[in-house]
């Protein structure tokens, strides 16, 4: 019976087609035989199995799993098993065989469910223990690209190839609301942020990813080539979707050997992104050319930062030049902004000009506040992080 059915499952069950013949005519002729035999313990003494008879079941599933056997393949094969051996015991069946019937069908249900779930179970637990081993390896592999120290044999210590070029992402990763919500543990909102995130990024970039990530933030390394996916801005929103909050990037893009260089860059950028105050989404070096440059150090920079230092003693000059210039030299937005008159605006700007020289009804005037108003925050910004920039 257990050769009929599993040549059955050959020839009929679609996905049964593409196991190998020996695994046919080995494993699963095996199991199917036990499986048969439970049926028949289990109408003898009308009981279910228990979770312990159900072992060789486990057993099996988990190493399908190991295989690369579809968990829809295994439960196919057991669904259609079921209903071929529910159909020889009640092929013979009489009008008077009703009550006998129904409790068989009542045996069959209950089984059919304890083998899904222990099939489910075991199969799901060797993935999960795949997937952990896959990301403690891509952790080690990244951990060493960042360090300078990726080799082929670490390659083939964590089994994943290691490219000749990389797209290294700084990734800044915000807040959910639900950390914020006083009802939420804020550490398990974080870590279900984090986990939809990490789910994503393998199935967006077929797990050849390598991350490095905290519930704040971390470091990519994604493998360039030919057909290789990388964040690009709409990669960037699909991650964002599954965390469920706005993320902010950079990218530095490089061969494998400048890695930790290029992760230094990349983060820089990210610094230079949040000290600006500028919108989630993906940055390039070209996007922040400027604000690069002007943390750089030298007499230029140096002498540009202190271009504003008149106005240290009138806050309310700094507030409108920010507004003016952000609300694109409108006059009328800047005043509703600000809660103060046009004629006020005016007054202020020429009052700027006044202690500053930056007119800034003049194109050089605009450029030259802009520039001035970017460095001294840049300034700022590094001074509170790394101390003062020594002058060269």
């Amino acid at each position: 019976m257990a050769s009929r059915m599993v040549g059955y499952f050959e020839t009929c069950v679609a996905p049964c087609r593409t196991l190998p013949g020996e695994q046919l005519r080995g494993d699963v002729t095996k199991l199917t035989r036990g499986c048969l035999t439970l049926v028949a313990e289990m109408f003898d003494q009308r009981t279910v199995p228990d979770g312990e008879k159900l072992g060789a079941v486990r057993e099996s599933a988990t190493r399908w799993a190991r295989e690369g056997v579809p968990l829809s393949t295994i439960l196919r094969a057991y669904h259609e098993g079921v209903r071929i051996a529910f159909g020889l015991v009640t092929a013979h069946a009489k009008a008077d065989d009703v009550d006998e019937v129904l409790i068989a069908t009542d045996l069959m249900l209950e089984l059919l469910e304890a083998i899904t779930a222990a099939v489910s179970d075991a199969y799901t637990d060797e993935q999960h223990l795949v997937a952990k081993e896959h990301q403690t390896a891509a952790q080690t592999l990244a951990s060493a690209l960042l360090s300078g120290r990726g080799s082929s044999a670490l390659a083939r210590q964590t089994g994943i190839p290691i490219a000749e070029s990389y797209q290294v992402v700084a990734l800044s990763i915000p807040e959910h609301a639900d950390e914020c919500d006083p009802r939420v543990d804020a550490n398990v909102a974080a870590r279900r942020k984090l986990r939809r995130l990490q789910s994503e990024l393998a199935a967006v970039f077929v797990s050849r990813a390598l991350a490095l990530l905290s519930t704040k933030g971390g470091t990519l390394l994604i493998p360039l080539g030919a057909d290789e996916t990388i964040v690009s801005a709409a990669t960037l929103d699909l991650l964002a979707e599954a965390a469920e909050v706005p993320l902010t990037a950079t990218a530095v893009a490089g061969d494998t050997d400048h890695i930790p260089e290029s992760a230094d860059q990349a983060h820089e950028l990210l610094n230079l992104v949040q000290v600006g105050d500028k919108p989630p989404g993906l940055y390039q070096m070209s996007d922040l050319a400027v604000e690069y440059q002007l943390t750089r150090g030298g007499p230029a920079t140096l002498r540009i930062a202190t271009f504003l230092d008149p106005l240290e003693d009138h806050p309310e000059l700094f507030d409108t030049m920010r507004a003016y210039l952000g609300n694109d030299m409108n006059r009328q937005l800047t005043a509703r902004q600000l809660y103060v008159h046009p004629n006020t605006v005016d007054y202020r700007l020429r009052r700027i000009a006044q202690l500053t020289s930056i007119d800034l009804a003049t194109s050089d005037g605009i450029s030259h506040a802009a520039i001035a108003l970017l460095a001294r925050d840049l300034d700022r910004a590094v001074t509170r992080r790394l101390g003062p920039i020594p002058a060269p």
